[in-house]
């Protein structure tokens, strides 16, 4: 049986997930087509919950179509992490000791990575 830590998803995990159902798509879709197309399924009333919070965060654009409602995104999972660590960052810890232990948990190829992007930006 999963307890109820592990069936947690992490924060923005569903936001990433409908994100990268929407990018996929050729089209602005409907809460159900986004519904459709997301493994594991959940409920129709989640979907168009986050849908509505994303719109309002402005991560979607949302076309009114009949009674209903299309979705298209406007900014992409990676951009919206990248988003999070920085407002992380800007919420009034100590930006070292964060940093510090951050650092301490990466995997080494994303050290290298992060001493490349450094350099790249200098």
């Amino acid at each position: 049986m999963v307890s109820e830590a592990e069936s947690r998803r992490r924060p923005g995990e569903l936001e990433g997930q409908i994100l990268a159902v929407l990018g996929g798509a050729h089209s602005p879709l409907t809460p159900r087509e986004v519904l459709d197309r997301l493994t594991p399924p959940l409920s129709y009333s989640t979907v168009v919950t986050i849908l509505t919070r994303m719109h309002d965060k402005g991560m979607t654009a949302r076309y009114r179509e009949g009674r209903a409602f299309r979705y298209a995104p406007l900014t992409d999972a990676d951009t919206m992490a990248a988003g999070r660590m920085s407002a992380l960052l800007g919420s009034g810890v100590d930006r070292g000791t964060v940093l510090r232990r951050f650092v301490s948990t990466l995997e080494p190829g994303d050290a290298e990575l992060l001493r490349q992007l450094f350099d790249d930006k200098g």
